[in-house]
């Protein structure tokens, strides 16, 4: 009995280590994977960041960047020196003086003040790189031509030089980087850019120093100040001063674009209220109100989301134009509204569907009508949802163009949005590609200003009813 109870107790025994093994890779094994996962979710959301902060850089550099440097080095270069070809022309033939019974053209070819450095130059768009810095060229017209490195040139001849223009020099020089402002005065108007960045920093130290005074007090006013105050500010420099101080000679595109950024304003701010005030009443019914078919309008309203949107388009013109509507702000404004409403009414009413039962409850013993629970409760309470879903149909429309194309568009061009008018752009300046790149991140810079400030609502309209 002793043998067999030894045995029984070694067996125990065993079993107990062979599980504690076990068990112990067992859970080594899930905390290996737990890791691996977490790694995994982290390169990936790395990944996507860098995708979409890449081409978004690329904008904002190449819109202070000059055509030649575009032309010649991608953006990841720009703050280091580059090499160009160069075609410059030298001084005209009115600009000659005399010298020991020569004509003599002297000059710098970088007129500018660059600190350039040639290593090769030449007359003859077939031999750009014939001479080296220093060397001395014939002119086809009689004359002699000598470059040197910084840009410094002479021209020498024994007649008088002749013509309009002066000698063409072809040069492959390293030029510094350079940034300019000139792109946003074409594409804005002459010192808006410059006078929107003096304006934004003046209210933001106005923001800074409100912000400081009223650091002690609680009150939810003086919370509200700082920001407000820096808006009021930001908005009399403007109207005071001006943004733009005239025209840009030859720039044609200032009134295009300028007009085009408050069109596309006009489109995108009623079409991102309208859509919010209406989805909010309905998304309220369909969560907390009983009456005969709703469960018929809510599986309408998920049926709706799925219906691809150029299905609408030629009906619904049809009956804008039937109605007596046709192209205009009102029509692209119902529009934005009709195709903005499905996912606006299932995303509120899902997040409204999980707000406590009791609070309405509650409400509702005290006398409380659906309407004042609605205003009184539901919206504050749904100001997360609510802001992401603006979020959503702001960043729809402003980015819209199909839509615009159909409903929008007229011969004039009165009411052309940026989306419409950047695609103009690519026929009328298709090779320019610093006005190209100016435009393009002017029209998504709003849009960034609107993510920025409003993420956190995203995030948490998003998440809620995520967690009980």
């Amino acid at each position: 009995m002793a043998d067999i109870a030894d045995r029984g107790a070694f067996a125990t025994a065993a079993g107990q280590i062979r599980r504690g093994i076990f068990g112990s890779k067992t859970e080594a094994g899930a905390a290996g994977g737990k890791a691996t996962l977490t790694w995994a979710v982290h390169l990936s959301v790395a990944l996507l960041v860098f995708l979409w902060l890449f081409p978004t850089v690329g904008l904002f550099v190449s819109s202070f960047r000059t055509a030649d440097q575009i032309a010649s080095t991608g953006w990841w270069k720009a703050l280091f020196p580059a090499e160009q070809n160069l075609t410059i022309r030298a001084a005209a033939p009115e600009t000659q003086i005399e010298q020991d019974g020569m004509f003599v053209i002297e000059g710098n070819l970088f007129e500018d003040g660059a600190e350039a450095e040639i290593s090769v130059w030449g007359i003859s768009s077939r031999a750009i790189g014939a001479f080296e810095p220093g060397q001395t060229a014939e002119l086809r017209r009689g004359g002699t031509i000598t470059v040197q490195a910084d840009g410094a040139y002479r021209m020498e001849n024994a007649d008088a030089f002749e013509g309009s223009r002066g000698q063409r020099v072809f040069v492959t020089a390293t030029t510094p980087p350079e940034f300019t402002l000139g792109n946003y005065d074409t594409v804005l108007g002459k010192d808006v850019a410059r006078n929107l960045i003096i304006y934004a920093v003046a209210a933001l130290i106005f923001f800074f120093v409100l912000r400081f005074i009223f650091r002690t007090n609680e009150s939810p006013i003086a919370g509200v100040i700082p920001g407000a105050g820096g808006l009021v500010l930001f908005v009399a420099l403007a109207l005071v001063f001006g943004l733009s101080s005239g025209a840009v000679e030859g720039a044609q595109t200032t009134d295009d674009m300028a007009g085009a950024f408050f069109s596309t304003l006009t489109v995108t701010i009623p079409s991102t209220i309208i859509p919010i005030v209406i989805a909010a009443f309905a998304a309220y019914a369909l969560a907390w109100m009983d009456f005969p078919g709703r469960a018929l309008l809510i599986a309408a309203v998920v049926a709706l989301l799925v219906v691809p949107l150029q299905l609408a388009l030629i009906p619904l013109l049809k009956l804008h134009l039937g109605i007596g509507i046709g192209k205009g702000y009102l029509g692209v404004w119902l529009a934005h509204t009709g195709f903005g409403l499905p996912l606006a009414i299932y995303l509120l009413r899902n997040y409204m569907v999980g707000l406590p039962r009791d609070i309405i409850e509650c409400a509702k013993v005290d006398g409380a009508t659906d309407f004042q629970i609605f205003v009184r409760i539901i919206l504050p309470l749904s100001f997360p949802a609510l802001a992401s879903f603006a979020i959503f149909q702001f960043l729809w429309t402003w980015n819209d163009l199909l839509v615009a194309k159909v409903f929008l568009i007229d011969a004039t061009g009165e009411t052309t949005v940026m989306t419409n008018a950047i695609v103009e752009l690519l026929g009328t300046r298709g090779g320019n590609w610093e006005i190209l790149a100016t435009a393009a991140f002017v029209s998504i810079a709003v849009p960034l200003l609107v993510f920025f400030a409003m993420q956190k609502y995203l995030v948490r309209g998003l998440l809620a009813g995520s967690v009980k």
